[in-house]
C-alpha cells in the first residue's frame, strides 16, 4: 500500500467518520426531542382531563390558559376553586396512568393566601421507594401572581426514563463510537506498520546498493584472475576462480533483483520495450539451461509452435523471469529435473509460453500465496533448496508492467505448469 493510498484511506475514513458522528448526534437529538414531546403532550392531556374532571365537580376552571408549563418538567395547572388533595391524588393517577405514565411525581397544592404549597406529596411506582410520602423537594413558585387556587406537578425522573426509553438507540451508539475507536486504532496500526515497512524498505535498498561495490570488485578481480597464465595454468587455481566468478554472478543477480523489486514497488521504473523474438530468445536462454539439466541428468523439450514469435517487450526483464521459471523447474524436481518449454499462438492473436515440469508439485492451500513477496512453500526442517522468495513476486510484477497475464497450475507429485500470455 503506497503513501497516497494511505493518504485517501485516512482522509476518507476522517470523512466517513465525521460523517457518521454528525448523523448519529442528530439521530440522538432527534429522538430525544421526540420523546420529550411525546411525554409533555401526554402530561398536558392528562392535565387537561383532570381539569375537565375538577369542571364536572362544580369547580370553574379557566377555558383557556389552563396550563403553565413552567419548566420542562414542571407544570401548573389553575383550578381557581379549593382543591381537596384527596381528589387531586385520585384524578392525577387515574389519568396518567390512562395514557401509560407511570412515572414517579411529586404534585403539590398552592395556596396564594399564604404563598406556599398547603399540602404535597411525592408519588412513587418504584418497588424500592414507599409509593407516597412528604414532598421531597419544594416547587419553585410560578410568577403569574394572578392564580388563586392551582396545583402544580413535577416529574423529578424525567430524564432518565426518557433515556431508559432511548436504550435501544443508546446502545448502538456505544456500539458505533466503539467501532470508530476501533477504526482510529486500527489507521494508527496501519500509519506504525507503513513506517516500519519503509524503514525496512530503505535498509534493504540501502544495503544492496552498497553491495554493489564489492561485487564488482570481485568480478573484476576473478576476470583477472582467469585470464592469468599462472592461474589457467593451475587446475586447482583455475577451478576455485570459477567458483568465485559463478558465485559472485549469483550474488550480483540477486542484488540486482532486488534493485528492480524496489523500483517496480515505487513505480521508479521504465519498460525499454522494443520487437523481440520469442524463439531466439528461448533457444539461448534454454541453452545455457539445458547444461546444468543435463548434469543433473534431466532434459529439457522445446515445442516452439507460435508461427509468430515476435512480442513487445523489455528484453531484459523478459530474459529475467524467463530464466526465473527455467530455474525454478530445475531447483523443484523429484529426481532430475524434466522441463517442457512450449510456445503456442492464442486465440485472441497472442502468444502463450508454457513452461512445464514434473517435479515435487505445489500443494493447493499454497498456490494462492506464490506470488507474494518473500513467500516460500512451507517445507519443515528441509532446507536443501535455497532462495528469498522474491522470483515469483518479480515474475508477476513484470507480466503486469507488460500487460501480460500469468497463471499457474500445479498438483503434488506431478509437477507445475506455470503459463504466460504475451
Amino acid at each position: 500500500m503506497n503513501n497516497q493510498t494511505i493518504i485517501k484511506v485516512v482522509i476518507l475514513g476522517t470523512i466517513a467518520i465525521i460523517g457518521i458522528i454528525a448523523i448519529q448526534a442528530y439521530l440522538l437529538v432527534n429522538t430525544w426531542n421526540e420523546k420529550e414531546k411525546e411525554f409533555e403532550e401526554n402530561v398536558i392531556i392528562s392535565l387537561q382531563n383532570v381539569g375537565d374532571r375538577f369542571k364536572k365537580m362544580g369547580s370553574s376552571p379557566p377555558a383557556y390558559d389552563l396550563i403553565d408549563q413552567v419548566s420542562s418538567n414542571y407544570f401548573v395547572v389553575n383550578i381557581n376553586d379549593n382543591i381537596r388533595p384527596e381528589d387531586l391524588e385520585y384524578f392525577l393517577r387515574t389519568e396518567l396512568e390512562r395514557i401509560g405514565l407511570r412515572e414517579d411525581f411529586e404534585y403539590g397544592i398552592y395556596n396564594c393566601d399564604s404563598r406556599e404549597m398547603a399540602y404535597g406529596k411525592y408519588i412513587s411506582y418504584s418497588p424500592a421507594e414507599p409509593q407516597q410520602s412528604e414532598i421531597k423537594t419544594e416547587f419553585p413558585l410560578p410568577e403569574d401572581e394572578d392564580l388563586i387556587y392551582y396545583f402544580g406537578i413535577r416529574f423529578p425522573n424525567r430524564t432518565s426514563q426518557i433515556l431508559s426509553n432511548m436504550r435501544l438507540t443508546l446502545i448502538f451508539s456505544v456500539i458505533l463510537f466503539v467501532t470508530i475507536l476501533f477504526f482510529i486504532y486500527a489507521m494508527f496500526i496501519i500509519l506504525q506498520q507503513k513506517k516500519l515497512s519503509e524503514m525496512q524498505k530503505d535498509f534493504i535498498n540501502n544495503m544492496t546498493h552498497e553491495f554493489k561495490t564489492p561485487i564488482s570488485t570481485i568480478k573484476i578481480s576473478s576476470d583477472m584472475f582467469l585470464k592469468s597464465p599462472e592461474i589457467i595454468n593451475n587446475e586447482r587455481l583455475a577451478k576455485y576462480a570459477r567458483i568465485i566468478q559463478e558465485q559472485n554472478t549469483r550474488l550480483n543477480n540477486q542484488v540486482e533483483k532486488v534493485l528492480q523489486l524496489a523500483r517496480i514497488e515505487k513505480d521508479n521504473f521504465k519498460l525499454n520495450k522494443e520487437e523481440v523474438d520469442l524463439h531466439e530468445l528461448l533457444k539461448n536462454i534454454v541453452s545455457t539451461t539445458r547444461l546444468q539439466v543435463e548434469k543433473a541428468g534431466g532434459t529439457v523439450k522445446m515445442e516452439l509452435d507460435a508461427k509468430t514469435p515476435i512480442v513487445q517487450a523489455d528484453r531484459l526483464h523478459l530474459t529475467n523471469i524467463i530464466h526465473n521459471l527455467l530455474d525454478n523447474a530445475t531447483k523443484y524436481c523429484k529426481e532430475v529435473p524434466v522441463i517442457n518449454v512450449k510456445t503456442a499462438n492464442h486465440s485472441t492473436g497472442s502468444i502463450c509460453l508454457t513452461i512445464r515440469d514434473q517435479g515435487i508439485g505445489i500443494e493447493k492451500e499454497n498456490l494462492g500465496k506464490l506470488f507474494e513477496k518473500f513467500y516460500r512453500v512451507p517445507t519443515g526442517n528441509v532446507h536443501n533448496v535455497k532462495g528469498f522468495g522474491l522470483g515469483l513476486f518479480y515474475t508477476k510484477n513484470i507480466c503486469e508492467a507488460h500487460g501480460w497475464k500469468i497463471s499457474l497450475n500445479s498438483e503434488p507429485g506431478r509437477g507445475t505448469t506455470v503459463s504466460i500470455v504475451m
